[in-house]
């Protein structure tokens, strides 16, 4: 049966190339039983007419989709739906679903009810994105990440590509990142030291069943990292939060009884303040007195450009009471979700039996790609692009708020990628939000990184990782502007 051309149209705003739009058209329509084998299709010529495009792109699309079977050529009388073209099963219609178990009630929501930072899934069409942690394609290095992927994706590289590693890592990964990575945090391990990750949230969530649960108690910043909270709210644990100062988490004020402390002390998160080595050197000397283990979430080192960072924490430990947690979200890009924990071997060992349990590893092909990426030095030329924006519009930033007059809570003297502010007395910052949205203009309220029991609504965070330090100072104008009105 012939198929007529008027039977395809290509979707404004659909993404990909004309020829991979036109293979996906017709291979839909087969899978969907819409195209049946023997069906004669369009010719070339009357399809790309019809499109409104140039018919070697149709010639080609149809050379691709016979080459994986889903079309067949007969000389001169043109191209048909292959008789072995892959078929989607067949099953009766589906009867009417009843409303069926409440699970809300069966697992008592206790994670879909957690709270956690709303950030809007179309902020890229906001002219003026103050949003935390997503990456700016005007500084990455598509072309070497791309030959690095292609290179992963090689028949040399076969075996990482497609293997089950069961509970192991890439090899070549974890060899860069104890040779490129851990020595500029100044910290020396060995293989069975670290343990790759699904991202900083993962290793966090792995720490914490590792090491905590019913009966236990975990110390938290406040403010702190929400996602840390809300791993640690559904496992039973006693969750203790201590307020920060200037220079981070302040030991003498740590609770007795402790088991796990969990510290962002490079770049607290959200205040940015960095803990002195003289601080860090209390903090492990409580640890080894009290007894509790340090979590140290290490996110965001890569990015200091006022100043050299501080050594880690994990760099001064002497008995193997710190568990480090790394990550390549902010150093390459969020959606990489890659990162890794560094710990005793001990520790190490439970962590992976874990991980074996839930994902075994993270995907052969990205961990080779990203061993790729650091062995050519691509990492690190991308690292120092970004620095050099970043101080750029943190300068940009610094001064478009002095002149609006706003009110700084806390922006750390090494860098990153955000500066904490304080609204005036009687501001509702998620109010001021959504004011702020109307006018094209993003932030991050803060009420969300405090504990329930000690909630603000008076901080909220601008970061300057996504948006051009040109259009800085009219969105801060703006944000200056809302505050006034």
């Amino acid at each position: 049966m012939p198929v007529l051309a008027e039977a395809f149209f290509l979707p404004p705003g659909a993404v990909g190339t004309l020829q991979s739009r036109i293979r996906a058209m017709v291979v839909q329509g087969i899978l969907a039983g819409r195209l049946r084998p023997g069906d004669r299709m369009p010719s070339s010529r009357g399809l790309a007419q019809h499109l409104g495009i140039s018919r070697i792109t149709v010639t080609l699309a149809y050379a691709d989709l016979v080459s994986s079977d889903y079309l067949s050529a007969r000389g001169r009388s043109g191209y048909f739906v292959s008789d072995t073209a892959p078929r989607a099963p067949e099953f009766p219609a589906a009867p009417e679903r009843a409303e069926g178990l409440d699970f809300s009630a069966l697992t008592g929501a206790r994670y879909s009810r957690l709270s956690r930072l709303a950030k809007p899934e179309d902020w890229e069409r906001y002219p003026y994105p103050f949003i935390y942690g997503q990456a700016d394609p005007a500084l990455f290095d598509h072309q070497n990440w791309r030959a690095c992927a292609l290179r992963a994706l090689g028949r040399r590289d076969f075996a990482a590509l497609t293997s089950d590693y069961y509970e192991r890592d890439d090899p070549l990964l974890i060899e860069h990142v104890l040779r490129t990575i851990l020595p500029r945090r100044g910290i020396a391990a060995r293989p069975d030291e670290v343990l790759l990750t699904l991202g900083a949230q993962n290793a966090l969530w792995m720490a914490a069943q590792v090491l905590l649960g019913p009966g236990r108690r975990a110390v938290i910043e406040n403010p702190g990292y929400p996602g840390l909270r809300a791993i640690l709210e559904p496992s039973g644990t006693e969750v203790l939060p201590v307020d920060i100062d200037e220079d981070g988490l302040p030991p003498d004020r740590l609770p007795p009884g402790a088991d796990v402390v969990f510290t962002t002390a490079s770049h607290q998160c959200p205040t940015n303040a960095t803990m002195p080595v003289a601080r860090r050197v209390a903090l492990l000397e409580a640890a080894s007195q009290q007894g509790f283990v340090i979590v140290e979430d290490d996110y965001e080192f890569e990015m200091s450009f006022l100043k050299p960072v501080s050594p880690a924490l994990k760099s001064l430990d002497r008995d193997g009471r710190v568990v480090y947690a790394g990550s390549f979200s902010k150093s390459i890009f969020p959606g990489l979700r890659l990162g890794y924990l560094v710990a005793s071997p001990s520790f190490i060992a439970e962590a992976r039996a874990l991980r074996a349990l839930v994902l075994r590893h993270p995907p052969g092909h990205i961990q080779r790609t990203v061993a790729y990426f650091l062995a050519d030095g691509h990492y690190d030329a991308l690292n120092n692009r970004m620095r050099s924006a970043f101080r750029r519009r943190r300068q940009v930033l610094d001064e478009a708020i002095a002149e609006q007059g706003l009110s700084v809570a806390g922006q750390g003297g090494f860098g990153g990628s955000s500066i904490w502010m304080r609204a005036p007395d009687g501001v509702d910052t998620e109010v001021l939000a959504q004011r702020l949205r109307a006018d094209g203009v993003l932030i991050e309220p803060g009420r969300a990184f405090f504990h329930p029991d000690r909630a603000s609504r008076a901080c909220y965070r601008l970061a300057y990782s996504s948006i051009a330090a040109s259009r800085i100072p009219d969105g801060v104008a703006r944000i200056g502007a809302a505050l006034r009105g």
